[in-house]
């Protein structure tokens, strides 16, 4: 069976980098793919704006329209600005090349963290959120919410470890019954209530709901600063809208264009659904207390309050249950899959970050299915972290989640204005100027609109939002300093003229570790003696006076013409006293290479790493921090490891077969092979 048979089975065969082209998505796909996130938002911001207006009693509930009706405008303000930029930097980059290119590195830094910190909690407020849905229809799931939020987020990770056009296949189907059933909702309730004029009310319309104690009938600035909480609470909403000036590059061509209708065809679902949902809501009398025992008189005492959707889909489909199951049921999945947006936007943006020298490497990688696979791993790790550490309660993490998409969306666009503004410098067409200054005003427009929502969330959820904000700055110094890192590694490493930088090393000193006279030992000292170093030598460490002294009388026996230096060490320990030589060697001779060869062999199956010990391993970490010294591993497969090679591996030219001699090898070569191992000190 080939090794990697179950990563083939988990995620498929693997792709050629010049099919990249065909992983690329038109628009009816990257619709579900990247838009899921913002469609799903309207299944819990409405809910959202009612519990924070739950904390004045009912009297406060009928502001609900009118909240949703500004966080609609300030939707489309958004996507209108974002139109503007695909068409400026289709490149991919977003917000954090909009910020770096038109205010400079530590902007594009401040975004990139910003929006790592809302991939992040995208996927944990998307999982936890469908979880929660899913509950209300199921109460029998009641209490495995953090086991299925978290195995959700690992199925999803999976999922995408196939490849972007692979998942997103898999969740149009989904994102589309959900939008189906939500219009449907709203058009069969719509129609129930003015046609047939039908009543619609929700489980929670027969109690009563009372303020929160200290509260009661708020006026003045209580209930403005209460309605503001609201208004920033509602546009939750706008999460995930800037997914999509992040994921131009995997639409197909003409990207910019594709990408900027996709825009605008999410925007006006998303603000469809999202006030049909608050109107129905109202409508039907929905309400939702942050306290539902105390606040809702006359509940029953085991009352489980449901989700504002659930409650009135209930009572929209009261008679057609399989509505009600229906609208369940993909809002679940919508929710859940929501969190695949951020599996596009954050790994993408990772490797961008990592191309710019301010992430590790590994991140620009893309893995088997042409998908940045490590991203995909490392933000499905800090997801279940965010998780767990909040106990997979949605409504405590969304209070974490605005923050930094605003953050990203103010640099954005003040950058946008910028750039059209030093576009117009130089710009004398005057239908171009025209266009620009069109463009300036849209993004304009945008940023006051973000900035006040900005400020409103920071006055109002600052008691929560800090944990976000210390998040974003731990992200961004540590991003500042793997680009000194990196910058600094490569100053070091960068080629100069200077003779002294370039001169060769006057001699190369060679030594072998051995512990005993078995065949890797015999091998690293035949594969030493081919280098041809100047100075060659085996060296032992005296552990066991009795093993030392057998060793010495093999040696002569034999008649190796290496000499053989024997180490004391009088507290039996291998990895010092070989340190101190060759640190002494380098001493002595500080234009010396040390080259220390290590004889050693592989085993077949992990569980023989547990009969032998790991001195070999420990020997080449604490060398390879020494100056000067070079160091090489000798290895030696055991019949173990052998079987699971194919059979044609000794057929190369010159290969020789494990206990086989060498022709015309002298005395020191003895048994030849190739392999791994852990033999130089002792087993």
């Amino acid at each position: 069976m080939p090794a990697d048979l179950p990563k083939r089975i988990l995620i498929g065969r693997a792709l050629r980098s010049d099919k990249l082209g065909e992983t690329l998505l038109p628009k009816r796909i990257a619709l579900p793919v990247f838009a899921s996130d913002a469609l799903s938002s309207v299944a819990y911001a409405p809910e959202e704006i009612l519990l924070t207006l739950s904390l004045a009693g009912a009297s406060a509930i009928h502001f609900s329209w009118q909240i949703g009706l500004v966080v609609a405008v300030v939707m489309l303000a958004v996507v209108a600005s974002y139109r503007q930029n695909v068409h400026a930097y289709p490149s991919g980059g977003g917000d954090y090349e909009v910020a770096t290119v038109n205010h400079g590195p530590n902007s594009g830094l401040v975004v990139a963290s910003a929006l790592m910190v809302d991939y992040i909690l995208t996927v944990a407020v998307s999982t936890t959120s469908g979880v929660a849905n899913v509950v209300s229809a199921v109460p029998a799931l009641r209490g495995h919410e953090m086991a299925l939020s978290v195995f959700l987020v690992i199925l999803l990770m999976g999922m995408n470890l196939r490849g972007v056009r692979e998942s997103g296949s898999a969740f149009a189907v989904p994102t589309y019954a959900f939008m189906v059933g939500v219009l449907g909702m709203v058009v069969y309730g719509l129609v129930r209530h003015f046609g047939f004029n039908a009543a619609l009310p929700a489980e929670s319309s027969a109690y009563h709901l009372e303020a929160t104690p200290g509260n009661g009938a708020l006026g003045g600035f209580a209930l403005v600063f209460l309605l503001l909480k609201a208004f920033s609470s509602g546009c939750a909403a706008l999460t995930g809208v800037e997914a999509i000036s992040n994921g131009v590059p995997a639409f197909r061509k003409p990207k910019s264009k594709n990408a900027a209708t996709t825009l605008l065809m999410m925007a006006s679902i998303a603000v469809t659904m999202f006030m049909g949902i608050i109107y129905l809501a109202h409508l039907t009398g929905t309400q939702m207390a942050e306290n539902p025992a105390e606040q809702l008189i006359g509940a029953p005492a085991d009352y489980h309050q449901k989700t504002v959707l659930a409650q009135i889909s209930e009572a929209v489909f009261s008679n057609f249950t399989p509505g009600f199951y229906f609208v369940a049921g993909t809002t679940g999945l919508i929710l859940v899959l929501a969190a695949n947006t951020a599996f596009n936007g954050f790994p993408v943006l990772g490797s961008i970050l990592a191309q710019d020298r301010y992430l590790p490497r590994q991140l620009h990688t893309r893995g088997d299915r042409l998908a940045f696979s490590n991203g995909i791993v490392l933000l499905a790790g800090a997801a279940i972290l965010f998780i767990v550490a909040f106990g997979a309660d949605p409504n405590r993490l969304i209070q974490l989640y605005i923050v930094g998409v605003f953050v990203a969306f103010n640099m954005s666009q003040s950058g946008m204005i910028r750039h059209w503004t030093r576009l117009l410098k130089t710009e004398t067409d005057p239908k171009k100027r025209a266009r620009m200054q069109r463009s300036r005003a849209i993004n304009t427009f945008g940023l006051v609109m973000t900035m006040a929502v900005l400020i409103v969330v920071l006055a109002t959820k600052i008691g929560h939002a800090w944990i976000a904000i210390a998040l974003m700055v731990v992200l961004f110094v540590m991003m500042k300093a793997i680009r000194r890192h990196y910058d600094s590694v490569n100053s070091e490493l960068q080629a100069v003229e200077e003779a002294e930088d370039v001169a060769p090393p006057t001699r190369v000193h060679a030594v072998v570790l051995v512990s005993k006279l078995h065949k890797p030992a015999l091998r690293a000292l035949a594969y030493a003696q081919l280098s041809r170093a100047h100075v060659l030598e085996a060296v032992t460490v005296n552990v066991d006076p009795a093993d030392t002294a057998a060793l010495r009388k093999e040696w002569d026996e034999r008649g190796i013409d290496v000499p053989l230096k024997v180490l004391d060490s009088p507290f039996r320990e291998i990895t010092g006293p070989v340190l101190e030589y060759v640190k002494n060697l380098r001493r002595d001779r500080p234009r010396d290479v040390v080259a220390v060869y290590i004889p050693e062999y592989v085993v077949g199956h992990w569980y023989e790493h547990l009969l032998h010990n790991q001195s070999a391993l420990r020997l080449k970490g604490r060398l390879l921090f020494k100056p000067g010294v070079m160091v090489t591993s000798v290895p030696w497969q055991l019949e173990s490891s052998e079987r699971r090679k194919a059979p044609k591996a000794w057929s190369a030219p010159g290969a020789v077969r494990r206990g086989e001699p060498r022709p015309g090898a002298g005395r020191a070569t003895g048994e030849s092979g190739s392999g791994k191992d852990d033999a130089a000190p002792r087993d």
